[in-house]
């Protein structure tokens, strides 16, 4: 039974970065909003350490649960929770981020006048002196420019900041756990939600802050899962039987690589390089997991 007084459910995946996942819970243990209207999920995907004692501290500061489960990705952990939850909005973030201390204040305004709408905030990098970080966050804040530029007819949020109703979300499946790694589900959520007919609607003030701390190597995998989680988004799409998303233009590539002198980065020759770096990656990702999809299949009908 869902207890309609709670207003939001928060639903936080996390495997094996206590740290972080500690740093989140401070951040909204800090929430300038009523403790009696918001719940804390956390879903420990399989984490090799036990979470109890990071979770332990902060059960007399907010209303929080712990859900454990076998390690099967954020898609999963996220459905995990949303189906334990009792809120009448689910807000996702990931154990990296922090919310501002208005973010849920800032997100019932947005739903008193959207209630049916799914509501995606601003995300800020808490780690402007790494380079990597800074790349990457600004590779989101293009797409964002790009695919977000009406508020009213948004096309696509990371689903470490977006919030929308329990009863629409259950509606609609929840999240695609067929995707093998933490890449591609958010898309492939938002284009099933607007294929759906329902709206999606960006709101700048609801902003958190993401602490991904990356390398020279880490970002490369990154960007190259991103790559993996493209071409089954393709997939999963293409079952639907709807258009093939078109191929970006070169202008869009371009405004991609000049973007970091528009919004005065630090070393904004090496942002751009990062960011052709990101592309190239991408792409790799994107034919690796099309070639071993195809190779296993393969396989399968030989051995059939």
């Amino acid at each position: 039974m869902i207890n309609h007084q709670l207003l939001f459910s928060i639903i936080i995946p996390t495997y094996a970065r206590p740290e972080r996942l500690n740093t989140c819970l401070t951040a909204i243990a800090q929430l300038d909003y009523p403790r009696d209207r918001f719940e804390v999920i956390v879903v420990d995907d399989g984490s090799p350490m036990p979470l109890e004692p990071i979770v332990a501290p902060f059960h007399n500061q907010i209303a929080l649960t712990l859900i454990k489960q076998l390690n099967a990705g954020p898609a999963s952990a996220r459905n995990h929770g949303a189906a334990k939850s009792q809120g009448k909005f689910l807000v996702f973030t990931d154990d990296d981020c922090t919310p501002t201390l208005n973010w849920l204040t800032a997100l019932e305004q947005r739903f008193k006048t959207a209630p049916e709408c799914l509501i995606g905030g601003k995300t800020l990098n808490a780690l402007p002196n790494n380079l990597y970080s800074t790349a990457s966050q600004i590779l989101i804040d293009y797409l964002y420019a790009y695919y977000n530029s009406t508020t009213q007819q948004a096309q696509f949020f990371a689903s470490n900041n977006f919030a929308l109703s329990a009863e629409l979300f259950r509606t609609l499946g929840g999240f695609d756990t067929t995707f093998p790694l933490a890449a591609g589900e958010d898309r492939e959520f938002c284009d099933r939600w607007l294929y759906q007919g329902y709206q999606m609607v960006y709101a700048p003030e609801v902003q958190i802050y993401h602490a991904h701390k990356l390398s020279l190597r880490s970002f490369w995998r990154q960007h190259f899962n991103y790559g993996r989680g493209a071409f089954c988004f393709h997939q999963v799409r293409s079952r639907r039987n709807v258009e093939r998303i078109k191929v970006e233009s070169l202008s869009f590539y371009f405004n991609l690589l000049i973007y970091p002198l528009s919004v005065r980065s630090p070393q904004p020759a090496f942002l751009s390089l990062l960011l052709l770096l990101s592309q190239i990656a991408n792409i790799s990702g994107f034919f690796w997991e099309k070639y071993s999809q195809n190779y296993n299949s393969m396989s399968s009908q030989t051995a059939a």
